[in-house]
């Protein structure tokens, strides 16, 4: 290992043995590109061991450590829960995953992967958060994937907090498109709750999820490579 800060990837955390693997496949392929890194899984809900004794134990260890959150938008979990886990110590966070066009990319891809066709109405799918900021970030998104996909009406729905839900968009973009298919392209890292929930929300695809991607490995690595020169600066 290096002398680098360790990686902590942090997730929200799922009790689906698929999403946990989907979140794993990450940060193996984290561990895979840079094997010089001391990479570690946190979590902010649901699973062991909780983003604040792994930060802990990273510094402990390592002196310093860069929290990366495996999460596309920086809501409560990253704004309070990550930001506690760092605070007052040699740690730093990054910003979420996205809104990244190479995210946008892989949306696209599942998109074709799933069968969608000029002509369809496309319902983005987000996880949903009351804090504005991470609605703010999905509408980034939104726009972003209606230049990356011209082929037809692109709206957004979510899965809590904000509005409207997904099962409302779906029934709004069927009514606008005159009863035609509509296709929910699940703005989600990996299989769980809310993915299993997209296929009760009415459209008559719902793509797969973003992870295991190599693009997604990509953007976990800008994201600590931006925490680690922040921690630096900090330190100068």
């Amino acid at each position: 290992m290096s002398d680098a800060p360790v990686l902590v990837g942090c997730s929200h955390g799922t009790d689906d043995p698929a999403g946990r693997a989907a979140v794993t496949s990450v940060l193996d392929g984290v561990r895979a590109r840079r094997p010089d890194l001391d990479v570690r899984e946190a979590f902010v809900d649901v699973q062991q061991p909780e983003v604040a004794d792994v930060v802990a134990e990273a510094v402990r260890d390592a002196g310093a450590a860069a929290v990366v959150p495996l999460l596309l938008s920086a809501g409560f979990h990253v704004h309070v829960d990550i930001a506690a886990a760092v605070a007052d110590r040699p740690a730093v966070a990054s910003g979420a995953l996205g809104p990244d066009d190479r995210l946008v990319a892989v949306l696209v891809d599942r998109l074709r992967e799933a069968g969608a066709a000029p002509g369809d109405a496309v319902v983005l799918a987000a996880a949903g958060s009351s804090d504005h900021r991470a609605v703010v970030a999905v509408e980034a998104v939104l726009d972003r994937l209606r230049a990356a996909w011209p082929h037809g009406p692109v709206t957004v729905g979510y899965g809590s907090a904000a509005t409207p839900s997904v099962p409302d968009a779906v029934a709004a973009a069927r009514a606008a498109s005159g009863g035609g298919r509509v296709v929910v392209a699940a703005y989600l890292l990996a299989p769980g709750f809310f993915h299993d929930r997209l296929a009760l929300a009415g459209a008559d695809v719902v793509t797969g999820p973003l992870a295991p991607d190599d693009r997604v490995v990509d953007v976990v690595l800008d994201r600590y490579a931006a925490a680690v020169a922040e921690l630096v600066a900090q330190t100068v």
